[in-house]
């Protein structure tokens, strides 16, 4: 049974991974004579002052630097990358296809997490290097082969105390200071609320980048917190925006551009950052912003996908579950890992949030029964021993 289950996953696998390798036959380089890059949508972005589209790129999905062009020359100017994407091979590759263009015709952000950062707890496992970190922002800068960083972003942020620890703080002055970032923020998936109202309180930081989509329907909180935010100048690019890209594994697609609009009816949401990996899902979304009027299809389908009693792919990361696992395994991670493997079939960056979770063996394998209760319904011990599976394939093999 389980070599069925290896062999059906590796099949999957190989045929996302062939999918993208089609990626640079559909993609051509910009023709002498070609029109002006189009000016699609936007909203100014909080404090910066920057008038971005309404649709930003990231580029985890991306596999060569043509589609980068491609999606510069179709209007897209902010492009997001993460130390962690592909161990900074992604990094390069947006650098390869931005190169040569006007510096300030295009604005790029990185996320890099401090070494000591626990993603399970929030915390450091160790005290904060502000030279270490300062280092790490100015080997991105070699990566992308530029001289600066438009955005640097926190990553895994959510406690207050660790927004405002003093040492981050003094290291994103310090880089703005030298001229190496323009501007600096946090991004969040777990306790976003309480993120997003530090990030405003600090007087530091000039952006944010919460997760927020449709599930976020019914939270008062969440709203709140964005309204702050924004409030204090804050700029927000919602990310995570379609709730992992489907219900459910097997189960109907979501109405993406229902969901997109969605976010985009807060107005103190500057742009969505959408992690596109391909020329058809890239036109899909430009048409979505010039028409932010949801139909009524749009809502039904929204409604519906509320309404059903499915667990889905996305993990709202509220940790709950943590205490709950004899074998204190980081959940949230491996649920992120699970998702950005069956929703958004990005098969490399599942393979290191997984491997960012520390989990040894699979431990699940040894509980007949599991005795996490999740929140959102979640059958825990199927889906880690699921994704437990990634950690065999070889890397090479998933960047191929």
């Amino acid at each position: 049974m389980e070599n069925n289950q290896r062999r059906d996953f590796l099949k999957k696998s190989i045929l996302g991974i062939s999918g993208a390798a089609l990626l640079p036959q559909a993609l051509r380089a910009s023709t002498p004579g070609q029109s002006a890059i189009p000016s699609l949508p936007s909203r100014v972005l909080g404090k910066t002052g920057l008038k971005i589209p309404l649709i930003s790129m990231g580029t985890s999905g991306a596999t060569n630097p043509g589609f980068i062009k491609n999606a510069y020359d179709a209007g897209i100017k902010l492009f997001f990358s993460a130390t962690y994407y592909g161990q900074g091979n992604n990094e390069i590759l947006v650098g390869e296809g931005l190169k040569g263009l006007p510096r300030d015709s295009y604005t790029i952000g990185t996320a890099a997490p401090p070494d000591g950062l626990d993603q399970k707890t929030g915390t450091f496992t160790k005290g904060f290097d502000t030279e270490a970190y300062i280092k790490k922002a100015e080997a991105s800068l070699k990566r992308f082969g530029i001289d600066y960083i438009d955005f640097l972003l926190f990553p895994y942020a959510g406690k207050r105390e660790m927004v405002l620890h003093e040492g981050v703080l003094k290291a994103m002055q310090q880089l703005k200071k030298q001229g190496k970032v323009r501007f600096v923020g946090i991004a969040s998936h777990d306790n976003t609320e309480e993120a997003l109202k530090a990030a405003a309180d600090s007087g530091v930081y000039d952006i944010a980048m919460p997760a927020y989509n449709y599930k976020s329907a019914g939270s008062t909180a969440m709203t709140d917190a964005l309204a702050y935010a924004a409030k204090a100048g804050i700029g927000i690019v919602a990310m995570k925006t379609t709730a992992g890209a489907a219900r459910s594994k097997s189960g109907p697609a979501l109405n993406t551009n229902a969901a997109l609009k969605w976010v985009l009816q807060n107005e103190n949401v500057s742009s969505i950052v959408s992690g596109m990996s391909s020329v058809e899902e890239m036109q899909k979304n430009l048409a979505m912003i010039n028409n932010l009027k949801m139909t009524e299809q749009e809502m039904k389908d929204l409604n519906l996908a509320n309404v059903l009693n499915e667990p889905g792919l996305y993990c709202h990361q509220c940790k709950e579950c943590l205490p709950q696992c004899p074998a204190n395994l980081d959940i949230p991670t491996l649920m992120r890992g699970y998702m950005y493997a069956y929703g958004y079939h990005n098969l490399e960056h599942a393979y290191y949030t997984v491997a960012d979770s520390g989990m040894a063996g699979n431990p699940c394998d040894l509980c007949d029964v599991c005795k996490v209760n999740c929140s959102a319904g979640f059958n825990v011990r199927e889906k880690v021993r699921d994704i437990a599976r990634l950690r065999d394939v070889p890397v090479d093999f998933l960047m191929a």
